[in-house]
């Protein structure tokens, strides 16, 4: 797959393709939905399928304090895109240029000049330009004007509603990782890199990876049962996810696994922490004593899921 970074990097052999445009945040079955349908019209007009996304999220750019959790960051999202099958990534930067860009503009710049999009397909609330003045019914226009074909992205519903981004984010805050999962088509992971972190858990007979978290607002908090995959192994954990009320913290949340048993350096790599069910909710404790206890009763829980349900 590949990514091209921002307007500027569009180069002449970039023009013809079939493209959708949108967040993608989290790469569910709606959004999985859409993709299979640009891979086969891309397949049938022999063209890449081009997948346009922004970052920061507009929302993020626009209102950072109060922008929706994140279900993935891009490095997650792109190898969500990649794995199905997208030919070409391109990655707008969302600042107060492309803000301020006009939806003529939007449509003549990037999807006219840059692309040469022979098709386009996305979600009839679809909105864009400066100040969301173009909608679906201005593109259809601006297409019949410019010589490229709008289509109206279908709705997957799932459990009798639609499938967004928004639910999932709604039922990871509730704890429901069945939900999430169905909605995802697969169960909810985090990836990212081990960090550096006070090496507190070490002190009390608990030692935890600080994974990387590269987002502003994660969706869920709590302390969860996981499999984290190391080496391509997966090996069984317990994770707390959160901003730590009971120790001395930054104030920004943190993700951090347990491996029960395991022996050996994790700094530095990359790992994949999948959320399997959840234990309780992120808590203060009065004393570091009643933290360590509470801690130590999450291991337990943790051996007794993994008793029964090996991996």
């Amino acid at each position: 797959m590949q990514l091209v970074r921002g307007i500027h990097n569009l180069q002449p052999g970039h023009r013809g393709c079939v493209a959708t445009i949108g967040n993608f945040d989290g790469v569910h079955r709606g959004h999985q939905a859409i993709l299979a349908r640009l891979r086969e019209r891309s397949r049938a007009l022999g063209v890449p399928g081009c997948v346009v996304i922004f970052e920061p999220q507009p929302r993020e750019f626009f209102a950072p304090d109060r922008a929706p959790a994140r279900l993935t960051r891009l490095r997650e999202k792109l190898a969500l895109l990649a794995a199905r099958d997208v030919d070409r990534v391109l990655c707008l930067i969302f600042n107060q240029r492309l803000r301020a860009l006009s939806a003529a503009d939007f449509v003549h710049q990037v999807l006219v000049r840059g692309l040469g999009v022979r098709r386009l397909e996305v979600g009839d609330d679809f909105r864009f330009g400066c100040d969301r003045a173009g909608d679906f019914g201005f593109l259809r226009r601006a297409g019949a004007a410019e010589g490229f074909e709008v289509d109206e992205a279908a709705t997957v519903e799932v459990a009798g509603a639609r499938v967004s981004s928004s639910r999932i984010r709604q039922a990871l805050a509730a704890g429901d990782l069945p939900l999430a999962g169905l909605l995802l088509g697969r169960p909810y992971s985090i990836s990212g890199r081990v960090l550096h972190g006070q090496q507190l858990g070490r002190t009390i007979g608990a030692p935890t990876a600080n994974i990387q978290l590269g987002r502003l607002h994660p969706p869920l908090s709590g302390v969860f049962l996981v499999k984290t995959l190391v080496d391509g192994q997966p090996w069984p954990g317990v994770a707390n996810i959160g901003r730590r009320p009971s120790v001395h913290s930054d104030g920004r949340p943190h993700l951090e696994v347990h491996l029960l048993d395991f022996q050996g350096d994790l700094y530095g790599r990359s790992l994949e922490v999948t959320f399997l069910q959840r234990i309780r909710d992120e808590q203060r404790f009065p004393s570091l004593a009643a933290l360590q206890h509470a801690i130590a009763t999450d291991i337990a829980s943790a051996r007794a899921f993994w008793r029964a349900h090996p991996v």
